[in-house]
């Protein structure tokens, strides 16, 4: 059951409120000593998490399926780089990553029970009782329940701390079946703004016309930096506006760190990009930073001729807190209870 991306939280009576965590989601099956990890795509996950595989097997009980999170804790707050860096080619590789940094499920969800009865028909009101029934006799340390509350205020707080561990806040109706493939929950997530300087850009891919503009900001030094791109740039206004980048072409266009280094993401086409003299500002929008870059490609806002390129520092860049009593339920084993 995916989530629909929304504005705001929801209203009234009939609501349960839990955090996005910033991880994987997995659903995990159990038969006998049989125990197959699945992403939200389909695709398998068991050879990247043997240690959760392992852990589960551990398990007394020996048939479910869990709906649920893999995370990463790494010191005092989970690592999305951690998860990323799990899925290698090399066995030994995943291995001792598992060994150095463990896994974690978080569970929020039960799809099957131990006496193999389906839940899927099921309210999700009775699915989370019977999973909190369930969840002390799993008995194995590297499971966790998802936090969550039913007031709307408290996860509206949730919100306001989103980052660093919370991707959102996810909102289920308790009277509501589990709807395998569709977007039958709501998602809020918390969405911010900066200013840019267009350090560069691609062409698409077979074509002579931007694709995306690559995005810098100036750090405590003066060196602009690449940080990210934008792609969502109306078809209307392709043509005009690479006629204008291809003007403004001058390298370096970056004059500190650049697009195309060494990543285990580069592709072939990562390298190819054309610098920029640094006079264009958009305004975009962006979700998660990691490592003062956005992680994901950003929505192309507006433009900026207002702004100066050197007002575009790195310090517009929103440090997010950490949510500390939700990261202690989940960094340390605790008894399940309500946030």
């Amino acid at each position: 059951m995916e989530a629909k991306l929304v504005d705001r939280l929801p209203e009234g009576e009939g609501w349960q409120f839990e955090p996005k965590w910033d991880g994987f989601r997995c659903l995990a099956f159990r038969d006998g000593e049989s125990i197959a990890l699945h992403a939200k795509s389909g695709k398998p996950l068991a050879r990247y998490f043997p240690d959760v595989v392992a852990m589960l097997r551990a398990s007394p009980v020996r048939r479910f399926v869990l709906d649920g999170e893999l995370v990463i804790p790494v010191g005092n707050t989970l690592s999305f780089d951690a998860l990323q860096l799990r899925l290698h080619p090399a066995e030994s590789r995943v291995r001792r990553l598992a060994d150095e940094t463990p896994a974690v499920f978080i569970v929020f969800d039960l799809l099957l029970t131990p006496d193999n009865r389906s839940l899927l028909g099921d309210p999700f009101r009775e699915r989370r009782r019977k999973l909190e029934e369930l969840f002390p006799r799993l008995a194995v340390g590297g499971l966790r329940l998802s936090p969550y509350t039913r007031a709307a205020p408290q996860a509206r707080r949730w919100l306001e701390r989103v980052g660093a561990a919370l991707d959102g806040v996810i909102a289920k109706e308790l009277a509501a079946p589990y709807q395998p493939g569709e977007r039958a929950m709501l998602k809020v997530k918390c969405l911010r703004t900066a200013d840019c300087v267009v350090g560069g850009f691609r062409y698409a891919q077979g074509s002579r016309e931007v694709g995306s503009l690559l995005l810098g900001l100036y750090d405590d030094d003066g060196n602009l930096n690449h940080v990210g791109f934008t792609s969502s740039i109306a078809q209307a206004g392709r043509e005009k506006l690479t006629a204008k980048l291809e003007r403004l072409r001058q390298a370096p266009g970056f004059t500190g760190r650049a697009p195309g280094g060494p990543s285990r993401w580069s592709t072939e086409r990562s390298g190819e990009w054309e610098p920029l003299k640094p006079t264009l500002i958009a305004e975009v929008q962006y979700d998660h930073v990691t490592g003062d870059r956005f992680r994901h490609g950003t929505k192309f806002l507006r433009w900026r001729p207002d702004k100066s390129p050197r007002q575009c520092s790195l310090d517009q860049l929103v440090r997010e807190k950490r949510p500390a009593k939700l990261m202690a339920d989940i960094l340390k084993p605790r008894a399940a209870r309500k946030a």
